[in-house]
């Protein structure tokens, strides 16, 4: 079998694969492969954990059983190429071009992509567990995922589990949130255009300068120490509706800001 010590360069690692050598099983754990073409590369069941394949071309690879969990696969080529039964688990695929592969028993859960991401034809991606535009994301355990600057345009999260997450910067526009627990989740500067926040959960949450025109927030669960400062959109008849809240709930501070939530509303 090659060792890692054969090819200690993805130079190497290409020369290796070029030549129709199999990598099968083999540790490329935090590699950077980037930019580099690698069409059919044979690497089932490979170690690829957080490896770094932005741009790169594995057209029609070999990629069955293998272990990408945290890999970056953004604007890559993936053409026809085989992910049968592989650990997708929070692997970038934003831009990627994945026409024509197999992702029969893939796990993407956790996986994000965005409007640019290209799935084969007729492949559930909404359903997949996989983070994007109108994802089905209901009733999903997503504490504390990192979803900076996050797609998630028009995406269901009915009743997720969304504490202490950081979306700073997320897109989510029309996103339906109802019943989901944001409590101290990170959403400073973040798109809630037309969201559905209704029977939510803000305790603790970080809302700075973010975009809240024309969201639904009837009958929330808590806002106890939610920071508003500086939110964008909010009218005076909503924001008089979160002023009507407890007012042991609007007179509790933000553990990090330390200004209350009361305060952060009222101009």
């Amino acid at each position: 079998m090659i060792t890692r010590e054969t090819y200690k360069t993805p130079q190497e690692v290409l020369a290796v694969l070029k030549a129709g050598i199999a990598l099968s099983q083999e540790d490329l754990y935090q590699f950077n492969l980037s930019g580099l073409e690698l069409q059919g590369a044979k690497l089932s069941r490979a170690i690829l954990i957080r490896a770094n394949l932005h741009k790169a071309d594995l057209s029609a690879a070999d990629l069955s059983g293998a272990d990408l969990r945290g890999a970056d696969l953004s604007q890559g080529i993936f053409r026809d190429a085989n992910f049968q039964a592989a650990y997708l688990y929070r692997a970038d695929l934003s831009g990627a071009d994945l026409r024509g592969a197999i992702l029969t028993d893939s796990k993407l859960l956790g996986a994000r992509y965005d409007s640019q991401t290209q799935f084969p034809e007729g492949f559930a991606y909404k359903s997949s567990g996989a983070i994007g535009p109108h994802a089905n994301l209901n009733g999903a355990e997503l504490n504390t995922a990192n979803l900076r600057h996050a797609d998630l345009q028009g995406a269901s999260l009915l009743g997720a589990y969304l504490g202490g997450a950081d979306l700073t910067l997320a897109n989510l526009q029309g996103a339906r949130l109802s019943q989901a627990d944001l409590r101290a989740a990170w959403l400073p500067g973040a798109y809630l255009r037309n969201a559905r926040l209704n029977g939510a959960n803000l305790a603790g949450a970080d809302l700075r300068a973010a975009d809240m025109t024309g969201v639904e927030f009837e009958q929330l669960e808590s806002i106890a120490g939610a920071d508003f400062t500086q939110v964008q959109g909010l009218n005076d008849a909503a924001r008089s509706r979160l002023l009507s809240q407890p007012a042991g709930e609007l007179d509790t501070a933000h553990p990090i800001t330390r200004r209350t939530t009361r305060a952060s509303l009222e101009r």
